[in-house]
């Protein structure tokens, strides 16, 4: 593993035998602001795994951050563990003290294994989390944003394949219900979408199919990509668009809340050689990250609400970049988060009086 070649600015390894913390934060980029990303806590099969996730996790929040127009770079935390056997309160003030170490260059929030509440532990050493709960004058659960914004996302690419920014009567198969995965149900089903899911979670599931009758379940994401389907929405961990899956997906656009979706960098080309519109995952999924950025200057629901929305234009203007470019979605993407990376980034460089 190249860490050094990987265009990171920073990786800090972090450490505490008592609490039993094992942890890797890395920073991708500060150019456009402190570099914001959530902490995953997951049980990692090796520490290389963990430092693979945490640099491509960080990349891709750099990327997210820049193409949804804020003012913040990209990074991520992940916490190596299960989260149900190894998350304390000890562990995760640690956690927190490390976070404090870096001074700002890295503000965390939640991720996958890690909630408002435990955010509001971390925050206990640090003042450098986010995502916190409501009770302490946080924003609250940044799924609702996320699967909002994915929403907006779908729409736009309806838009651009069939002319109109509705999901009524077609057909989405969402693979993962959990955070994201089931609010983003919640507005297919009152757009007029027939909806299809899977889960690992069978619990995720029925609570689900409980509050819809009219959504079907499959047994896995195997026969789910088989079912025929309009939309794949892929909403749990990376790494769901595989040569094989790409291979037999009945769907005309893929657009999840997963993160890292793509398993390698011509999967892009493999979808659109089967003519298949891809809304790249970080510009869709971007509607967390907008929630918690908008927590830092005094949460409003309805002004962050109003800023994830625009996912929907960023997305088509994306699609038409693609076009007119003769490139896939993503690598359109790609250049204008880039793009204001260095144009916006740049301005560091001109000195400021300097102030007392």
């Amino acid at each position: 593993m190249d860490v050094f070649g990987s265009g990171h600015e920073q990786v800090v390894f972090c450490s505490d035998e008592e609490s039993g913390l094992r942890a890797v934060v890395a920073v991708y980029s500060t150019a456009l602001g402190p570099a914001l990303g959530g902490t995953r806590f997951f049980p990692y099969a090796t520490e290389a795994a963990a430092v693979a996730d945490a640099l491509a996790l960080s990349k891709a929040m750099a990327y997210k951050n820049s193409l949804a127009g804020l003012d913040l770079g990209g990074g991520k935390g992940v916490i190596i563990g299960d989260p149900k056997r190894d998350k304390t309160e000890a562990l995760l003030r640690a956690y927190g003290r490390f976070v404090e170490s870096l001074g700002g260059r890295y503000l965390t929030a939640c991720d996958v294994g890690t909630y408002n509440a435990d955010l509001d532990v971390v925050a206990r050493e640090t003042r450098f989390a986010h995502g916190r709960s409501v009770a302490r004058g946080g924003c609250g659960d940044s799924s609702v944003l996320t699967a909002f914004g994915v929403f907006q996302g779908m729409r736009a690419a309806a838009q651009h394949r069939w002319g109109t920014p509705s999901l009524a009567g077609r057909t989405v198969a969402v693979a993962g219900v959990g955070k994201v995965g089931s609010w983003l149900v919640d507005s297919l089903v009152e757009d007029g979408a027939s909806v299809v899911v899977t889960d690992v979670d069978p619990a995720a599931v029925e609570r689900v199919t409980a509050k819809h009758a009219a959504v079907r379940a499959v047994a896995d994401s195997a026969e789910l990509v088989r079912t025929p389907h309009d939309v794949y929405a892929p909403c749990a961990l990376g790494g769901a668009l595989d040569d094989e899956t790409v291979a037999v997906l009945p769907a005309q656009v893929v657009c999840g809340g997963a993160n890292n979706q793509l398993v390698h960098e011509g999967t892009a080309q493999l979808l659109a050689d089967r003519g298949i519109l891809y809304a790249p995952d970080y510009l869709v999924n971007a509607g967390g990250v907008i929630q918690v950025e908008d927590e830092r200057h005094g949460f409003d629901f309805a002004r962050a609400q109003a800023n994830a929305a625009t996912i929907f234009d960023v997305a088509l203007r994306v699609f038409a970049a693609a076009d007119a470019e003769g490139v896939t979605p993503a690598v359109a993407a790609d250049r204008l988060a880039e793009e204001r990376m260095r144009s916006v980034g740049r301005l560091s460089t001109i000195r400021l009086p300097a102030t007392r």
